[in-house]
């Protein structure tokens, strides 16, 4: 008998076709060069990788802190500090919602050179206004404006606003409340867009702050390098602010609101983030190309963020968000891309709080993970510094010497605390990683909270 041939074993697919091969190759593709076979693994590994690293990050949102819920008085004065630099048009809503809330003592508007009338809007509706003096070098001017507000404060806690924040009165309750657990609280709000393509392009660049830090309230606080906050509302008590001068130590810092978080962080302040959606609303922009220009140009953190993490970022964002859509188009997606895709449409319904009347820009917001990764690489690789008129050179460039008191403004310390604070307290310059993401006292005349807080 002639002995039969041994049978071929079909070796078991492995984790490399999953992810590189095509769910729909269509004709036969030819032949690869080992070169291009390699690439393509490598990429697959990369993205299998990143896909973990995301996966890690969104669980944390199963071990998530309450909302806050609405507090109408508090056992502590508040006083609202407000930086404004041409905020006439927008400050009015904002200033009577604080101005109605029970358990705040004074407001304070923070006039940070504006040339269109906003301080006399603020006086008319009964805020206190104060003029920052003349913005000094090392300084960007939100920063310069709020410690100029926290100086004429009276009250105990300072809650500081953006002018296109929409506070409910509970909110400054619920705030004061957060703070016997934490020293610096900053409340996640609910967004207002105007249209779905807004909204598509909104929840698309949130979504990048979500994949690289995860969703809010976490229980576990994060090490300093890793903290975000929302500058469009934040809580502290005046007098350890004041001690601790901690606008001085982010005084040249464009993500100042991040940057103090970190900075505060690394000194052992308990700095937490909590959603408050039910509580605040802001409407941060007027139109997409608003949108496109003035929050994509903070999205990447990076003047608090070291070269390697921001390539890090990057490669997170590309490769888990960018990737799959580009491959779905093309037609040639693999399996791990449909599997990032669903969860990418997840996390979509999972923004739906996020926003005051979420629509069918949230389920259309995928589709524009690629643009909002090439406005993020933009930004990294392009930054802007300027703002509403001024133009701040890079950070740490002409920032005060560290060793010289910092301009008095009454009331707030000399105390010194320029760029080598920043990087010494929190190891800013070479470490990073917002949600929502994602800026704010009278008679100072406030530097623009709106958009992207005062500048």
């Amino acid at each position: 008998m002639t002995p039969r041939p041994p049978r071929r074993r079909t070796p078991p697919p492995s984790l490399g076709r999953w992810t590189s091969a095509p769910l729909f190759p269509g004709r036969s593709a030819p032949a690869q060069r080992p070169s291009r076979r390699w690439a393509l693994s490598t990429l697959a590994a990369a993205q299998a990788v990143a896909a973990a690293v995301v996966a890690c990050r969104l669980a944390r949102g199963r071990r998530r802190l309450p909302p806050l819920l609405p507090v109408p008085t508090a056992d502590v004065t508040i006083s609202v500090v407000i930086p404004a630099r041409d905020e006439a048009a927008r400050i009015g809503p904002c200033l009577r919602s604080v101005l109605a809330a029970p358990a705040v003592t004074e407001v304070i508007v923070v006039d940070d050179g504006s040339r269109d009338g906003t301080a006399e809007v603020a006086a008319s509706l009964g805020a206190k206004v104060v003029t920052a003096e003349p913005l000094p070098g090392g300084w960007v001017g939100k920063q310069w404006a709020l410690r100029h507000g926290v100086a004429a404060a009276v009250g105990e806690m300072v809650v500081t606003l953006d002018a296109d924040a929409r506070p409910a009165p509970g909110l400054f309750g619920a705030l004061a409340g957060a703070l016997g657990r934490y020293d610096l609280v900053s409340a996640g709000p609910r967004f207002v867009c105007d249209g779905a393509l807004e909204q598509a392009l909104h929840a698309s660049m949130l979504a990048t702050l979500v994949y690289r830090f995860g969703p809010i309230g976490q229980e576990s606080p994060p090490p300093p390098h890793r903290v975000v906050a929302n500058g469009q509302c934040t809580a502290f008590l005046r007098d350890r602010m004041l001690a601790a001068d901690g606008f001085a130590l982010v005084r040249d810092r464009m993500t100042d609101d991040v940057a103090l978080a970190r900075t505060l962080a690394g000194r052992g302040w308990r700095v937490g983030f909590l959603d408050a959606g039910d509580l605040l609303e802001v409407d941060m922009h007027d139109s997409v190309g608003e949108l496109w220009r003035e929050w994509g140009r903070s999205l990447p953190l990076r003047d608090v963020t070291g070269p390697g993490r921001q390539a890090a970022d990057l490669a997170v964002i590309w490769l888990t968000g960018a990737l799959p859509v580009l491959r779905l188009a093309a037609g040639r997606p693999t399996g791990l891309d449909v599997a990032l895709l669903a969860m990418r449409l997840l996390l979509a319904g999972a923004l739906r709080g996020s926003y005051r009347e979420p629509g069918t820009g949230l389920l259309l917001s995928p589709l524009l993970d690629p643009a909002s990764a090439l406005r993020l690489t933009q930004a990294t690789l392009r930054p802007v510094r300027t703002w509403r008129g001024r133009t701040y050179p890079a950070a740490g460039r002409g920032a005060p010497n560290p060793s010289r008191p910092a301009p008095d403004v009454g009331g707030a310390p000399d105390v010194g605390g320029g760029p080598s604070d920043l990087s010494s307290a929190s190891d800013l310059s070479s470490a990073s990683d917002v949600s929502g993401a994602l800026d704010v006292s009278g008679g100072a005349r406030t530097a623009r909270p709106g958009r992207s807080g005062a500048r």
